[in-house]
């Protein structure tokens, strides 16, 4: 069983331990550890960081029936996560609109689902609509693990040096246990060009990692992993895009974040038509645009081409980029996008410069 920390106890003392680092804390998350330039250049370059992920939250669902619940309620096919493998996946409304994205992984006899933590308790307060009598229990388990992501040329030697095994390909999970039982779970999530892993372990194995690639890598806030998740492609729900999109309208199937044989779940019959009809008229794409304002998601987009009773699309997703204004994610209308012009807000605004996703849009 997961045991909770009462009053983010764990992540207290998390956050003070970076804040001896150097770390700018706000309201439970690390901001910066005081060259946010330096920090965003670091993670397109050379060398190594190690990205604090306070921002995002956990999910455990425990039970007997733990399974087969999740199986009837989120998009991908929960049987496929395994100890060895995680899985991208929404939770959606009965209309097919996405209420938010997450990664799921295992941990032991745990699932947990992680997605950002404002939408931690929405997605709990859900999720328990549909336990009725099934066997299973879900919690905010924020506060059990800590979690940070390291990146860069140099991130498979640092962690294999220091954790022995790494797992083999995206999205795979790897588990070391030490003489001790300290344990990490490390998985190799989507990158452009170097590799990147996310890391989860208990407070005293974390922070004696943390500090054991000190000299070594950049330490960073959540900004630069957010920059590298825009530019792999990989969407995310928030607060302000939540059931703004069909899953598909965020290339969650791309992703292998949808299953069209795993049978029933919430929202199944509009994700499974918009499928097997060819009716997706919006799909996300990468994008730089410089703007005075730094894009929110939610944003929303305007092009000649779009008619004005339904909107050309939104901003899924936005950080600062390194280089000069933003990247940006944006689900647009897919003639628009492709044939047409795209700008952010209205008629007057910057224009979004299309890039190319590191995977083809089917």
């Amino acid at each position: 069983m997961v045991s909770t920390i009462m009053g983010g106890v764990m992540i207290k003392k998390w956050n003070d331990f970076l804040a001896q680092s150097g770390g700018r804390v706000v309201e439970g998350c690390v901001e910066h550890f005081g060259q946010e330039a330096v920090e965003l250049w670091t993670a397109l370059n050379d060398g190594a960081i190690c990205s604090e992920l306070s921002c995002l939250g956990l999910i455990a669902v425990e039970g007997s029936e733990a399974e087969q619940f999740l199986q009837g309620q989120l998009t991908c096919d929960v049987r496929q996560a395994t100890p060895d493998q995680s899985l991208l996946g929404a939770f959606c409304s009965p209309k097919g609109r996405a209420l938010a994205c997450f990664r799921l992984f295992r941990r032991g006899e745990t699932l947990y689902l992680e997605l950002p933590q404002e939408l931690v308790e929405p997605m709990l307060v859900r999720l328990r609509k549909y336990v009725l009598r099934a066997k299973v229990t879900l919690q905010d388990a924020s506060d059990t693990l800590v979690r940070f992501g390291v990146a860069g040329p140099r991130a498979e030697a640092l962690l294999t040096e220091r954790c022995g095994v790494l797992p083999d390909a995206v999205n795979r999970v790897a588990h070391t246990v030490s003489g001790d039982g300290a344990d990490l779970t490390l998985i190799r999530t989507p990158a452009t060009i170097t590799p990147r892993f996310a890391v989860y372990g208990s407070l005293p194995t974390m922070q004696a990692l943390w500090t054991a690639l000190d000299r070594e890598v950049t330490f960073t806030g959540g900004q630069p992993w957010r920059l590298l998740n825009i530019l792999a492609g990989l969407p995310m729900i928030y607060p302000e895009t939540v059931e703004a999109f069909v899953p598909q309208m965020i290339n969650l199937e791309i992703l292998g974040g949808i299953s069209f044989k795993k049978g029933c779940y919430t929202g199944q019959e509009v994700v499974a038509r918009t499928h097997y009809l060819g009716k997706l008229k919006r799909r996300m794409y990468l994008a730089r645009v410089e703007s005075e304002n730094p894009p929110r998601p939610g944003d929303p987009l305007f092009s000649p081409q779009a008619d004005a009773s339904q909107g050309a699309g939104r901003i899924v997703d936005s950080a600062k980029h390194p280089d000069g204004g933003y990247a940006v994610l944006a689900s647009a209308l897919i003639p628009c996008a492709e044939q047409g012009v795209l700008r952010l807000g209205n008629a007057d605004g910057p224009t979004l410069r299309l890039e190319p996703l590191p995977y083809a849009l089917a």
